[in-house]
């Protein structure tokens, strides 16, 4: 079956003025940039402290690129290899695709990033003046890194889509899994640079030194400062971009399966994929709108009301352009009339559940509520209490995300009809990830806006701005619920988009074995003969070890920032034991902040590559020895737990800061007592929960399921010779456990670090 798709001169000019769209997204972006960079910088002892923080991110994030480069060329040219079993410019496509992928999401995050260290010192500046002028440079900040992030993500996907038509799905599969092994890089090692840097900070600064937060003594502030920028604003940024594309590229997958059989059915395959493109332009305009709205009505309105008021009516606006699409587009052709209520119904439920995600983590990560409010409250009684507490909000937190997104496939089920078929419930799925991220450019705004806030407070500490300090406190209180809500919403849409690509998962299964091609290419017929049945032994192994991946996933990650942790706990303490005059805060003497960064930056890329292997190569590995079947076994354990445990790791993280916040305006005894001490400890180990593992959690379950459908040809294939399968298993089993090993391994710094210190102790 090789009908090809033909558009009408209308979706044509459609797909351009998506093109057109993004344009006008990038020309948006670039107008705001420049409005921040016109700023002031204030004082020259503001624009030193800012310059270590700028130095910083840019060495770090310069040498990850550098670091991944060859591992993003050897995929390149596997996925070459892989296309080659349809055509070689399948092959060709999905290589450059990659590429391509891989460059957006790395383009996206840097741009976030640059901003972002650059706006910080701006919006201290102008907070010694005005809350709404320095809540708006931190808003728009994040809005120039969320323009770019829908912008790119969409041109590409565009484009790819203009030029392959009905093959565009193969090649999009290289597009996406470009961006998210991006995203998986910059979680990963931006989560353990600023959560290491975090943890040494409050542990030796807070708890040991009784000194503020960003204290300018502390040696380890200035990479703190600087993690919040690689983790939060770059990691952010590339993970949002993924699930961007992903979502879009299951839709196409979706699309064409449901709707293969003739010309007719590719009339119906090609209105189902020109609308998701044209909800993703009015995604782009209505952000722009909502970024424009997020400005202060007086000095004393509160900043979460014009932020919350700009994404509602984002929201809004997006609603409006979902029915006109949907009504005048969908509701044209005869094939399809009857649909356009489903595909608007399925695409606004992803504006329900955006909301309601973003309520529920604000629920329980934020000071107004009673979960928050009795970590605190616990914290009297001890360290052990608090993290007891938190550990309990975050296990019941994940079950209520997990029910809102059962709710959304419900829906699903609902608006198509329950004798709908499994391709097309799953299309109203991906509707509804789609209309979640519809406004990712309010979204990514939201959360770049909290690392902007962070740095401004840090920067008023270490350069002692005081006129400043009661705004950028009030905004970085702000920060901590955006940047907890966006994370919910972040890890809600991974998990729908892994969901999208499972349907699409079976497509792939019967093109496999119906002799290669695309989705374009099923008989609907052929594509019910295939399930996936739990109670297959093979398939509940694959089940039992997917749901393991993300504890062990997550095992590496903590594990790494841990002990990157104590060389900079251990190098804090050095500099306030051997440096003259520092910790009494005499004055010219100042710690020795480059080497945290640089022990930050070494550590972090030294643990990036063990965890990329595993996500990489382990779903090879259940395929080649546990089939197709067990293969998608694997897949489903990863989203179920993936996200459960995601969203209780960012949950108690978010819920442990805020309630060591609350202790220190003034609760149980404030700064300095044994409550604020307890919650201090509860705080760092809820760092790595919230701001490392978690949202490292995304980009893998995405990761993994994406590797999944770009192999699972190759195993059918392979069953027919299964010794093979069982030989390159085994080979590459070899390979994931020498990286555990090595990953477990202490270091030689460590190991130096421990001697002096236990020759200190004998001494």
């Amino acid at each position: 079956m090789d009908i090809q798709m033909q558009l009408t001169e209308f979706e044509n000019a459609a797909l351009y003025g998506v093109i057109i769209s993004a344009v006008i997204g990038v020309v948006y972006a670039l107008y705001l940039r420049n409005k921040i960079l016109a700023a002031d910088q204030g004082t020259e002892k503001m624009r030193a402290v800012a310059g270590q923080i700028q130095e910083g991110a840019h060495a770090y994030l310069n040498r990850q690129f550098r670091t991944i480069m060859v591992l993003v060329v050897v995929l390149g040219i596997a996925l070459f290899f892989s296309g080659l079993s349809e055509h070689w410019s399948m092959a060709v496509g999905r290589a450059v695709a990659f590429i391509l992928g891989c460059l957006g999401s790395g383009l996206t995050g840097y741009v976030g990033m640059t901003l972002a260290v650059q706006a910080n010192v701006r919006c201290t500046n102008a907070a010694r003046t005005t809350l709404s002028g320095a809540l708006a440079i931190a808003f728009q900040a994040g809005g120039v890194t969320g323009m770019f992030t829908v912008t790119m993500g969409l041109l590409g996907a565009t484009i790819i889509f203009m030029i392959f038509k009905e093959h565009a799905t193969e090649v999009l599969l290289g597009f996406g899994f470009g961006g998210c092994l991006l995203a998986l890089f910059m979680r990963v090692g931006g989560g353990i640079y600023t959560k290491a840097a975090d943890v040494g900070a409050d542990l030796v600064g807070k708890v040991e030194a009784g000194i503020p937060e960003d204290d300018p003594r502390n040696a380890a502030v200035i990479a703190d400062n600087v993690g919040d920028n690689v983790g939060d604003c770059a990691g952010m940024a590339a993970d949002i971009f993924e699930s961007y594309e992903v979502t879009l590229v299951a839709s196409m997958i979706l699309a064409l399966a449901h709707a293969a059989g003739g010309a007719e059915g590719m009339r119906v395959a090609t209105v189902w994929i020109m609308y998701p493109l044209m909800v993703r332009a009015i995604g782009v305009l209505t952000s722009m709108f909502g970024i424009a709205l997020v400005r202060s009505r007086s000095e004393d309105e509160y900043p979460m009301i014009p932020i919350t008021r700009g994404f509602v009516w984002s929201a809004v606006l997006s609603a409006v352009g979902f029915y006109l699409i949907a009504r005048l587009y969908v509701g044209a052709f005869p094939q399809t009339q009857d649909d356009w209520g489903k595909l608007f119904l399925a695409t606004v439920s992803g504006l329900v559940l955006a909301v309601a995600m973003y309520k529920l983590t604000e629920y329980y990560t934020s000071v107004r509520f009673k979960p928050v409010q009795d970590i605190a409250k616990s914290s009297q009684t001890g360290a052990a209490t608090n993290i007891l507490t938190g550990f309990a909000e975050g296990l019941e937190g994940s079950v209520f995300a997990l029910l809102m997104i059962c709710a959304c496939i419900f829906i699903s089920i609902l608006v198509f009809g329950a004798d709908a078929s499994p391709v097309a419930i799953l299309y109203g799925v991906s509707l509804t990830g789609l209309g979640m991220l519809t406004t990712t450019g309010v979204i990514i705004a939201m959360d770049t806006y909290g690392p902007v806030a962070d740095n401004a407070q840090g920067i008023s500490e270490m350069a002692g701005v005081e006129e400043a300090m009661p705004v950028v406190e009030q905004l970085d209180a702000v920060g901590n619920t955006t940047k907890a809500a966006t994370k919910g919403i972040a890890i809600a849409s991974a998990v729908i988009a892994a969901i999208s690509l499972f349907g699409s998962y079976l497509s792939k299964v019967a093109a496999a074995h119906a002799g290669g091609g695309g989705a374009e290419s099923i008989d609907p017929a052929a594509l019910a003969q295939y399930h996936i049945n739990i109670d297959v032994p093979n398939v509940f192994i694959g089940l039992l070890i997917g749901g393991a991946m993300p504890l062990l996933f997550s095992s590496m990650t903590i594990r790494a920032v841990s002990r990157a942790a104590f060389f900079i706990i251990n190098e804090v303490r050095r500099q306030f034991r051997e440096i003259p005059g520092l910790l009494e805060g005499k004055e010219g003497v100042m710690p020795e902040s480059s080497r945290v960064v640089d022990i930050c930056t070494t550590s972090a890329l030294r643990e990036l590559i063990a965890p990329a292997i595993l996500a990489i190569l382990t779903p090879v590995i259940v395929g080649c020895w546990f089939g197709w079947s067990g293969l998608g076994g694997y897949l489903a354990g990863i989203i179920v737990v993936g996200q459960l445990l995601a969203v209780l790791m960012c949950d108690a993280g978010g819920a442990w800061d805020n309630g060591k916040k609350l202790i220190e305006d003034g609760l149980y005894g404030g700064k300095g007592s044994d409550a604020h001490k307890a919650a201090v400890v509860g705080d760092t180990v809820g760092d790595p929960f919230k701001d490392t593992a978690g949202p490292a959690l995304n980009p893998l379950i995405k990761v993994m399921n994406l590797v999944g459908l770009l192999v699972v040809p190759l195993v059918v294939v392979g069953e027919r010779n299964p010794t093979t399968l069982y030989v390159v298993g085994i080979v590459l089993a070899a390979i994931v456990t020498i990286a555990l090993i090595v990953s477990k391994r202490e270091s030689k710094e460590t190991t130096e670090v421990q001697e002096k210190l236990e020759e200190s102790d004998v001494a």
